[in-house]
């Protein structure tokens, strides 16, 4: 198991980890569609969480394309 294979299965756990740490909606019908809000600005640590996983996602899809590249 090479280096790229590591950082791609850590940071996959963390993606998943950050999305399920985000709410969106107070209840199980507003994470499914229901009646959410349509307009929201994120604010303080939402946004931060929301900056992190975008960071992650880059991270866990660079990783792969080099574990591909490099094999």
């Amino acid at each position: 198991m090479s280096f790229y294979n590591y950082i791609a299965f850590a940071s996959a756990l963390l993606i998943v980890l950050l999305v399920l740490v985000q709410t969106r909606g107070a209840s199980l019908g507003a994470g499914l569609g229901g009646a959410g809000e349509i307009n929201t600005t994120r604010r303080g640590t939402e946004k931060t969480i929301f900056q992190i996983t975008i960071i992650t996602i880059i991270v866990f899809t660079g990783s792969l394309l080099l574990g591909i590249i490099s094999a």
